[in-house]
């Protein structure tokens, strides 16, 4: 199955223990790259959310959003330091009798002085808060792959029309390059005859010349190369596993083999229809930057 680089996914879980919200976004990227922004206390799992979207997702820039709501067993409770109050208190009264103070110590003044009263958060229970997080992670993986899925296939028809293409015009290519060697026979004759007038021609040597012109022009290797590459190349778009970087490379065989026809081409409409293939070809390279 074709998918695309570029998808979203969303999951949320909503229980009496936790709620969370994981949300998925990916465009494209030669690797596999995945940047998580969450809560710093998941820290500690976060091999795990790597390890459970890398089983889905092969390439692509990967950016994962995970919202954290109510979770009940954070345990986040205030703690007294009966002893440094104490010694707070004694102080007070010691100033209090030196410098015949009136004022008397209450609660508000005493809490005000540091680290009397502190917050102590104990160690979350990661394995609970995962098997909570782990269901919206799978419903936003399984999101995010359907649209990814549904673009691909866009793509993977859409380059079948341009591989198509390109096969109409190597056709033509081809028929017309049986008639190269003749034209050049005939354009050499007349070229000869306009140069030595009634002089006898010499057959040989032209025979020759038109020998050597349909070496160097000579383009069915090419075609069959290229014809052959096409072939290849909707076959690969049939596999069911990550297929864009075997893709970009059969193309770049396919452009050298166009620059080659090209190259060699001594036609007008050969060198028109060349020009279509090499359009098509960039056309479809655009296309498959965005293929897994």
């Amino acid at each position: 199955m074709i998918r695309s680089m570029t998808g979203f996914g969303r999951g949320s879980v909503d229980n009496p223990k936790g709620s969370f919200v994981v949300e998925i976004k990916t465009v494209n990227h030669r690797y596999c790259d995945l940047n998580i922004r969450m809560p710093k206390s998941f820290m500690p799992i976060e091999d795990r959310m790597r390890k459970l979207v890398q089983k889905s997702v092969k390439r692509g820039k990967v950016d994962i959003f995970i919202t954290q709501g109510n979770y009940e067993n954070k345990n986040v409770t205030a703690v007294l330091d009966q002893g440094l109050a104490d010694s707070y208190v004694k102080c007070l009264k010691e100033l209090k009798e030196r410098y015949n103070i009136k004022e008397s110590i209450s609660l508000g003044l005493i809490s005000k002085f540091p680290d009397i009263i502190t917050v102590k958060q104990t160690e979350e229970n990661l394995d609970e808060i995962w098997d909570i997080l782990e269901p919206a992670f799978n419903e936003a993986i399984h999101m995010l792959l359907n649209m990814r899925e549904k673009e691909g296939i866009k793509l993977k028809n859409n380059v079948i029309l341009k591989c198509n293409s390109i096969k109409k015009s190597l056709e033509g290519i081809n028929d017309k390059s049986d008639i190269i060697v003749e034209e050049f026979r005939c354009k050499l004759n007349n070229r000869l005859k306009d140069l030595i007038n009634d002089n006898e021609l010499d057959e040989t040597r032209i025979a020759m010349e038109v020998a050597i012109f349909a070496d160097k022009s000579c383009i069915d290797e090419e075609i069959v190369r290229l014809s052959s590459h096409i072939i290849q190349f909707k076959d690969t778009l049939e596999l069911d596993e990550p297929v864009g970087r075997k893709l970009d490379f059969i193309l770049q065989e396919m452009n050298r083999e166009a620059n080659t026809i090209a190259s060699k081409s001594t036609n007008l409409e050969i060198t028109k229809l060349t020009l279509n293939i090499k359009n098509e070809i960039e056309k479809i390279r655009e296309q498959i930057q965005n293929i897994e």
